[in-house]
């Protein structure tokens, strides 16, 4: 039976999703997404100072930190925009495995935003930002027989 890999290949601000239908074939780009957002700073995000609150005890105000930034806000945006198209992608039967190569940091916010379903379908993680390789180099960092442990 042929088996079917997707590879993601994301930063904050774009992702490429790729297929290989062979376990020592050459790789096939299938779509890019792209989040301009993903680029920008938080100052260039937020144009208001954070809020302002009063001390418990006294006449004094400090400004309120925000729990997460707004780099790290679109970041989970992009993440689970992403999520959402892979989990449509395995419920349609597109794909048998998932490969996800992501820039450090990122990497871990798409594992967060994926289901237990589809963290099960995860063959490999590669914590480089390589967005920017074509099909070819990008193959020379997958295992040589990319999906042995898919085939059943």
């Amino acid at each position: 039976m042929k088996k079917t890999v997707w590879i993601v290949v994301a930063n904050r601000a774009v992702a490429r999703l790729f297929q290989a239908t062979q376990p020592m074939g050459p790789l096939r780009e299938l779509d890019s997404f792209i989040h301009p957002e993903g680029r920008l700073q938080d100052h260039e995000l937020v144009s208001d100072k954070p809020g302002r609150a009063f001390d418990r005890f006294g006449p004094g105000r400090h400004a309120e930190d925000p729990d997460t930034t707004a780099t790290e806000q679109e970041a989970a945006i992009f993440a689970l925009e992403l999520a959402r198209f892979l989990k449509k992608g395995c419920n349609d039967g597109r794909f048998d495995a998932l490969v996800l190569i992501a820039a450090p940091a990122f990497l871990g916010v798409i594992r967060d935003r994926l289901d237990a379903p589809m963290r099960q379908r995860v063959l490999l993680e590669v914590d480089k930002n390589l967005v920017h390789l074509d099909a070819a180099a990008l193959r020379g960092y997958l295992p040589e027989r990319l999906y042995s442990a898919v085939e059943g």
